[in-house]
């Protein structure tokens, strides 16, 4: 007869690698989740996760998001990937509105799509005539970064090709100084 001792000894030890790297896993996103400020001798201030390296331990605000729509589409369900591209009735930037001054260079910028955007369809974000970000499947931007001074706002639409089928009017704001 087997002797059962290496085969409990071979479960044993995996169950407790396997806890071990669980618990391993956890401290290091519990760990991640702290950032510290460190300030060297020349007085270079750093950001890091790493709290051998001292510092102060730094409160982090939430990013800023934006609730989705509740209201349901006014018109039809949308198309289905594989059928031949419809044009799109309206497709416009909503939000911000041409002129709209902004004290400090970010902003959500919203789309107008109607019909809803078709499942195989992506739109990108043009400022001043460069891609700003790149294609996604959503009518919701979230815009930082933008230097002081005019700018103009642009979104296209992009089919399941990655062919540009439409573009919005520009939008022009301005980003005030703080």
């Amino acid at each position: 007869m087997k002797n059962a001792w290496p085969t409990f000894w071979y479960v044993r030890m995996s169950r407790w690698v396997a806890g071990m790297l669980v618990l391993s896993a956890w401290w290091h996103i519990a760990q991640a989740q702290t950032v510290y400020r460190v300030v060297d001798a020349q007085g270079k201030v750093t950001f890091t996760d790493n709290p051998e390296r001292g510092g102060e331990a730094v409160q982090l605000a939430p990013l800023p998001s934006m609730a989705p729509r509740t209201e349901a589409p006014l018109w039809p369900p949308q198309a289905r990937p594989g059928q031949p591209f419809m044009p799109y009735d309206r497709f416009v930037i909503s939000t911000p509105q041409a002129g709209t001054s902004l004290p400090d260079g970010m902003t959500a910028v919203e789309l107008h799509v109607s019909p809803p955007l078709r499942e195989d369809h992506q739109v990108q974000l043009l400022v001043n005539g460069e891609v700003s970000q790149s294609a996604l499947h959503s009518d919701v931007f979230w815009l930082t970064g933008l230097s002081e001074g005019y700018h103009q706002l642009q979104a296209e639409l992009l089919d399941s090709s990655g062919r540009v089928q439409h573009r919005t009017q520009p939008v022009s704001i301005i980003v005030a100084e703080n």
